[in-house]
């Protein structure tokens, strides 16, 4: 979509299909669907998904990404050299994930996310060391 265009969050989540068995080993075939590119933002974008389970670790190393969460609840874990915090994260609210710092979601009940994600990003199944 263009920069300069409105875009119905509504409308867009329409379009997905809900996963609700996401595990950190999902391939990208049995995750297709469940998100979506809305439009590219800085050095990366803005995107939506709808799913349930786990992902796997991430970072970004171009900048922060900033998630947010529409409908549903997640815990997003950070790992940092302390060891993993989980926080909770319910509709209406947002964290901003510092760059270069490991996180993922652990999403029991479902969710619709909309993150403003930084490229490229680093993607990791085990938990990373320090």
């Amino acid at each position: 979509m263009s920069k300069a265009t409105v875009i119905a969050l509504n409308q867009q989540f329409e379009h997905l299909q809900f996963v609700g068995n996401r595990t950190p080993d999902s391939s990208e075939a049995e995750l297709a669907g469940a998100f979506r590119e809305l439009c590219l933002y800085r050095n990366g974008a803005i995107y939506i998904g709808h799913y349930a389970g786990s992902s796997e670790w991430e970072r970004h190393s171009q900048g922060d990404e900033i998630v947010q969460v529409i409908e549903g609840a997640t815990n997003l874990i950070l790992l940092t050299k302390d060891g993993e915090t989980s926080l909770s994260l319910n509709a209406g609210e947002l964290m901003v994930v510092p760059q270069n710092t490991w996180h993922r979601f652990e999403t029991p009940k479902g969710v619709k996310v909309m993150t403003v994600t930084p490229q490229p990003t680093d993607h990791q199944v085990d938990t990373p060391s320090f």
